[in-house]
């Protein structure tokens, strides 16, 4: 309770900080923007003043560290999973912020050092998706989603210039929620800091990114399946069925305590400092009243410095001997003792890269070569354990300014090091053929990489007999197709793997020897049903060829039917209707809890009704309200009507029946 309270004041304090300041009018040339919402007595009487075109309006996009690219704010409402953190197309253990694996193949592609902790990636923030804002006026976006058995969602993001040149953004997401089973119960912390600065002659640029990911899960194991305990009515409250690990009396549905007795704690820390210099050619526009100053650069010189740190740790504080006796082999010394395994890492790493544009006016062309120093240093069985690794990588991009074509090819070789010979190519080739027709994009991609840590003896969590793995080697041939006149996306993904790395069992890490191949098709359509009505439809049809361990459903499917329009009312705009997601009976990987883990399982074929949602999502202006009931799909009238007819996302993890979420996002403009 104490750290929850000081969570809030810290955040409260920064928040109001970042409030306060964009109260200040920020200057361009000798002008003052002024803001928003002036009807106060501190305005100018002047009537013959010329009004700003800024007052009542804002101009923002944003674009990624990696990107040249602008993007504007998605204003849409009718997909809540654009709010959501856990994709449509993952499983999770059955409550917001568990682990979460994906339905469709995606096999493992980073190459270089992974220590192998991929269960909770969903819920984490990276620098690689960071937004970097340029906007004209102080931008706030407050969000809150309360859902069943007291499910919370917190999201919050500023951002604003404090100089035409200068953009700082502060976010901040929190997610909570006991769950419906024992010891479910989760508390995520996302914080983030970025700041832009771009130097008054465009020569310079400067990013900052500070990120802190705090994640806790509880873990119970699953179910028991002794009994047939989802039918008997003496467990209607899904709290009181008997889970494999976890003491009966440490639990309880409380959201404000951060007590975690028996699950995985998982913090990731990141620190990126990138400056980049150009040289090129001044020019300037020259307006009636302002001269606007312009910069082509040819060359550019690129320095970033980063630093992780990661941690995992699994706790059990009331471990069950019988329990790790049956699903890992090993004892413990007292029939009731603790089971606490941890492992952490630090990276610093040193990159220095240079750019040439062949077009300086044509900032999407250019040519990337660099070289980057890593070093790592972990706490590991051996005790403090140090590795390095040399990294060569090169880069071209264009995108031409007419944008019919768009070309991408990017290579990352790992020269030596605890990781060296793993290298990652890729080369993509886009080209839009008409506005009728739409485009084509075609590519490439094989990626050769060390296996993670976790799969090295030397780790804290490798828990099986010794054993030695080679590198896993994955070819990635890819099309897609879009036509936006019919509203219709095709794609098709054929990937070849060799070397696969999977766990058999709760603890067992194995290596599959023959070549495999799996085949992936995918499609989405919207339908016009009618004047306000749509129906949005993505099918995904994948077929594994060879005997891998490795199951996958034939079919996916995700369909949204709803009515999209104003209702007669100028300013609001509505989105309802139902969801339904889909896939074919297949036996779906179990969960190992100590690992943090997906892992095979070849005896228990999961078969469930398709999920079934209602919603009705609402905007007014920069007010957002969404309104749902989940999980129609588990009604049954076996011993009195009620929503107990769970599907599962793993063997002995039921989803929760029915669920209700409320929620508002309302944006302001200071």
């Amino acid at each position: 309770m104490k750290k929850f309270g000081s969570y809030i004041t810290c955040f409260v304090f920064v928040f109001c900080f970042f409030l306060e300041a964009a109260q200040a009018q920020p200057r361009i040339g000798n002008r003052n923007i002024p803001r928003i919402g002036g009807g106060g007595g501190g305005g100018s009487s002047d009537s013959l003043e010329r009004r700003n075109k800024n007052e009542d309006s804002i101009t923002i996009n944003y674009r990624y560290l990696d990107s040249f690219r602008y993007v504007t704010l998605d204003t849409s409402i009718n997909d809540f999973y654009k709010r959501f953190p856990v994709p449509p197309t993952y499983h999770y253990l059955g409550n917001p912020g568990n682990a979460a694996t994906p339905i469709v193949f995606s096999p493992a592609i980073g190459a270089g050092f992974d220590p192998g902790f991929h269960a909770f990636d969903v819920y984490k923030w990276k620098p690689e998706n960071v937004r970097f804002f340029n906007t004209t006026r102080p931008y706030t976006e407050l969000g809150y989603v309360l859902g069943s058995q007291t499910q919370q969602l917190v999201d919050i993001i500023h951002t604003q210039n404090l100089k035409p040149y200068w953009n700082i953004v502060f976010q901040y997401r929190l997610i909570n929620s006991p769950g419906f089973f024992k010891n479910q119960k989760t508390n995520h912390n996302n914080l983030l800091f970025t700041s832009w600065y771009e130097s008054p002659n465009k020569r310079y640029n400067n990013y900052v990114v500070l990120i802190g990911n705090k994640l806790q899960s509880a873990e119970n194991g699953g179910i028991k399946n002794d009994q047939d305990y989802l039918n008997d009515p003496v467990f209607d409250d899904r709290f009181g069925v008997p889970t494999k690990i976890g003491s009966d009396t440490r639990f309880q549905r409380d959201p404000f305590s951060s007590d975690l007795a028996t699950g995985n704690r998982n913090r990731e820390n990141y620190i990126l400092l990138r400056q980049q210099y150009d040289f090129g050619r001044k020019d300037s526009l020259v307006t009636d009243s302002t001269v606007i100053p312009l910069f082509f650069p040819r060359v550019r010189f690129e320095h970033t410095l980063k630093t992780t740190r990661f941690s995992n740790e699994f706790r059990d504080m009331t471990a069950d001997s019988a329990y790790y006796a049956d699903f890992y082999k090993f004892t413990l010394p007292n029939p009731q003792d603790t089971v606490s395994i941890s492992e952490s890492w630090r990276e610093l790493s040193n990159d220095f890269s240079i750019y040439q544009y062949p077009d300086a006016k044509n900032l999407q062309q250019f040519l990337k070569a660099g070289i980057e120093a890593q070093l790592l240093n972990g706490r590991i069985k051996t005790g403090t354990k140090s590795f390095y690794n040399l990294i060569a990588h090169g880069e071209y991009r264009n995108r031409t300014r007419n944008t019919l074509w768009d070309a991408e090819a990017t290579g990352k070789l790992w020269l030596n090091g605890y990781n060296a010979g793993d290298y990652h190519a890729y080369i993509s080739l886009q080209r839009l053929i008409s506005s009728k027709i739409g485009s084509l994009k075609v590519g490439f991609e094989n990626i050769n990489r060390s296996p993670s840590f976790i799969f090295d003896d030397r780790s804290n969590f490798y828990l099986a007999a010794p054993k030695s793995f080679n590198k896993e080697n994955t070819i990635h041939l890819f099309a897609t197709a879009n036509n936006p006149a019919l509203k219709l996306q095709l794609g098709a993904n054929y990937f070849l793997i060799s070397n696969y790395l999977y766990y058999g069992s709760f603890y067992e890490p194995q290596q599959e020897g023959t070549i495999f191949n799996v085949l992936r098709f995918n499609a989405s359509k919207t339908f016009k049903l009618g004047r306000h009505f749509n129906w949005y439809s993505d099918v995904y049809l994948q077929q594994k060829a060879g005997n891998a361990d490795l199951n996958i459903p034939l079919i996916f499917t995700r369909n949204r039917i709803m009515f999209e329009g104003t209702l007669g009312f100028k300013n609001l705009r509505m989105a309802a209707g139902t969801e339904f997601r889909y896939h074919t009976p297949y036996k779906a990987n179990h969960y190992s809890p100590v690992l943090s883990q997906f892992v095979f399982q070849d005896t228990t074929q999961i078969y469930n009704r398709p999920d079934i949602h209602a919603f009705v999502h609402l905007r007014i202006r920069s007010f957002k309200a969404y309104a749902r009931v989940e999980n129609l799909n588990t009604l049954r009238f076996e011993n009195g009507v009620g929503f107990k007819k769970h599907n599962f996302a793993a063997p002995d993890y039921p989803y929760p029946g029915l669920v209700m979420r409320f929620g508002v996002y309302w944006s302001f403009v200071n």
